[in-house]
């Protein structure tokens, strides 16, 4: 993964040396380990702090919405999925967007990673290879990615970009042999008692802080129903009624739309299993629709086109 952080550099500062572009949307090292940080360059000369290992998690089609300039963006499998719902749900226009794909092979966990070296102080995380090393006050130990895998890449069926102007490796094989929803199929055999049960256990160290919202790429309307007040649509407290209406009904907002990219649980502050519920919704468009996200720009959403010789009786 590393060996693309320069090549990344290289084109951005290309592109915006031959004013192809007006920004270049990319990740830079964060602050703390394992936290790679969206970033948003201008100046060629600035690139350098551009970076791309296996802690850039964050989906960066937020930072498109809406946008009139001419933009480069890095993108993998999951943000080239998110750019192709941008631009057919009209958030962003094909010809505005310049596009550097890159194969992707997985995100480490950080959660994973902390509890294995026992919660001790990581002060830093080198990456070679399919391994990587942790390193804290005292300590020292190597671990094999590939058992540090965040839950949404260890299922994920497209690491390739399926939309790119330029391609900064050869493509990764791809995952066709895994079943994506074997959770999903345990908890669609529970009982209506163990469901509710399941899911209010899951959603009961919910703070209400919106992080999930707020880090999806879909989330992108100018007033949020958790938000309005004339009508209220939710109560805005911890209640557990106003917490899994408010789940409950952003991940409806997602159906036929989420890529699994799993922004959303990567940025719980207490690691709410997120994915549950659209995890659920995918599995129905998938089975219903032949339909998963974001993979071509030549079909619209199934909940998004009528017609009239549906074959569900509903439709008439």
């Amino acid at each position: 993964m590393l060996e693309y952080a320069g090549k990344i550099r290289e084109a951005a500062k290309k592109l915006l040396a031959d004013g192809k572009v007006d920004v270049f949307i990319g990740y830079q090292k964060g602050s703390v380990p394992m936290m790679n940080e969206p970033v948003l360059v201008k100046d060629p000369e600035q690139t350098e702090i551009l970076h791309w290992d296996s802690h850039c998690g964050l989906n960066l089609c937020n930072y498109l919405t809406k946008r009139t300039d001419k933009i480069g963006i890095v993108a993998n499998g999951c943000n080239s999925r998110n750019i192709v719902t941008h631009i057919i749900e009209n958030q962003i226009k094909r010809d505005q967007l310049y596009i550097v794909g890159i194969p992707c092979e997985g995100m480490i966990d950080h959660r994973a990673v902390v509890r294995a070296v026992k919660y001790r102080e990581i002060t830093s995380v080198e990456e070679e290879g399919g391994r990587f090393t942790v390193k804290g006050p005292g300590y020292e130990e190597t671990f094999a990615k590939k058992d540090f895998l965040r839950s949404n890449c260890v299922i994920c069926r497209h690491r390739n970009p399926v939309i790119y102007d330029e391609m900064l490796g050869e493509p990764v094989p791809e995952q066709t042999d895994i079943d994506a929803y074997e959770d999903v199929k345990k908890i669609e055999g529970m009982s209506s008692e163990q469901k509710w049960e399941f899911f209010n256990r899951m959603i009961s160290r919910c703070i209400r802080c919106y992080a999930c919202r707020n880090a999806c790429p879909l989330c992108y309307c100018p007033t949020c129903f958790v938000d309005e007040s004339r009508p209220q649509w939710v109560g805005k407290s911890i209640d557990p009624t106003d917490t899994m209406t408010f789940h409950f009904l952003r991940a409806y907002h997602c159906a036929g739309r989420c890529t699994d990219c799993g922004a959303c649980e990567r940025v719980c502050p207490v690691g709410i299993p997120v994915r549950q519920f659209t995890k659920k919704l995918n599995k129905d468009a998938e089975e219903l629709f032949s339909w998963e996200a974001g993979l071509t720009l030549d079909q619209r959403p199934p909940l998004d086109v009528y017609r009239p010789d549906d074959y569900n009786a509903f439709i008439r």
